[in-house]
């Protein structure tokens, strides 16, 4: 008999440590975001998929097409295409093409641009049943964002 009481004891003690647990809990600050309607605020390490930067005197895009960024992927998810225009001295970037399907977010494309001309976007919410929408146009992105 003395192992029913025993038992009474313990249950009784253990789902009152568990009641203070919930009640104090119940009154602390609500963490949940409501989704569709609040978004998260993405940290300054957060590492996206890579996007071309603007120049700020041109408005164009800084890269100078030296293909460093294709060069150093390990996965080869970066195409990047130029033509050097009649009368000028630098190349001028036709088409950067970003395969994120394959992408390892690795950051080599990133610490090889010497021109700083390629950095981690904040883009978080991406999801698609399509492979093709994970292929970014990365010049045509710059052009619709200016």
């Amino acid at each position: 008999m003395s192992g029913y009481f025993t038992e009474l004891f313990t249950g009784t003690k253990s789902l009152a440590i568990g009641l203070g647990i919930t009640i104090k809990a119940f009154f602390q600050p609500v963490v949940t975001l409501q989704y569709p309607y609040e978004t998260l605020e993405m940290k300054p390490r957060f590492r996206g998929h890579i996007q071309l930067t603007q120049d700020e005197e041109t408005g164009e895009s800084k890269c100078i097409v030296c293909g460093m960024c294709q060069k150093a992927c390990p996965t080869g998810c970066i195409t990047v295409a130029g033509k050097k225009p009649e009368g000028s001295k630098k190349k001028a970037l036709t088409r950067y093409i970003l395969n994120f399907t394959t992408c390892s977010l690795c950051g080599q494309c990133v610490e090889s641009c010497k021109p700083n001309a390629i950095e981690f976007s904040k883009d978080y919410n991406l999801a698609s049943f399509d492979k093709n929408d994970f292929i970014f146009d990365l010049l045509k992105r710059l052009k619709e964002k200016s």
